[in-house]
C-alpha cells in the first residue's frame, strides 16, 4: 500500500472497515451502497444497499459484542428496507444475533452472506422516498468530492 492508502486505513474505525468489505461484496452482486445513510430523522444505518431490481437492504455493521448490545435502534430500521442484515467479523459471537435477520461475515476487503433475512417488501410510496433520498445523498457526496467548499443545498 502507498502512504495515502495507509493513512486512510488508519483513520477508519473497525465498523467502517467492515462496511467497506460489505460494500465491496454488495457491489459484486450488482448493488450500489451508501454508508451512514439517514432514512429518517434520528436514524442512521451503516449501509443501505440498492439492488439492480430496486430492492433495498439495510446492513448494520457490528465490530464487537458491546457494539451490538448497546444498539437500541436497529428494529427501527426494519421499516426502511426489504431485507435487514447484520455484518460482523469472523470472531463475533453470531449466536447473539436474532435468527430472523440476515447475516454477513466479512472484513475490510470482502464479505459473504451466511444467512438471508426474510423479505418484507416496502410499500411503493416509502420505496420512492428512500430511493429519492438515496439518489440525493449520493449526488451530494459526489459533488462534495468535486467541490469540498461548495454550498450544500437542501
Amino acid at each position: 500500500m502507498d502512504d495515502v492508502t495507509d493513512n486512510q486505513m488508519i483513520d477508519l474505525t473497525p465498523g467502517q472497515l467492515l462496511a467497506r468489505g460489505v460494500c465491496r461484496h454488495m457491489s459484486s452482486m450488482g448493488f450500489v451502497c451508501l454508508e451512514e445513510f439517514v432514512p429518517a430523522k434520528g436514524l442512521r444505518v451503516d449501509v443501505l444497499a440498492l439492488g439492480p431490481k430496486g430492492e433495498l437492504w439495510v446492513i448494520e455493521c457490528k465490530s464487537s459484542k458491546a457494539d451490538f448490545q448497546t444498539d437500541k435502534k436497529w428494529e427501527g430500521y426494519l421499516a426502511w428496507c426489504d431485507r435487514y442484515f447484520w455484518a460482523v467479523d469472523m470472531d463475533f459471537p453470531t449466536d447473539l444475533l436474532p435468527e430472523d435477520t440476515g447475516l454477513l461475515v466479512g472484513d475490510s476487503y470482502d464479505a459473504e452472506i451466511i444467512r438471508i433475512g426474510p423479505e418484507e417488501k416496502l410499500g411503493p410510496a416509502r420505496r420512492k422516498v428512500i430511493i429519492q433520498k438515496f439518489a440525493m445523498s449520493a449526488a451530494r457526496r459526489l459533488q462534495s468530492l468535486r467541490d469540498p467548499m461548495g454550498r450544500v443545498w437542501g
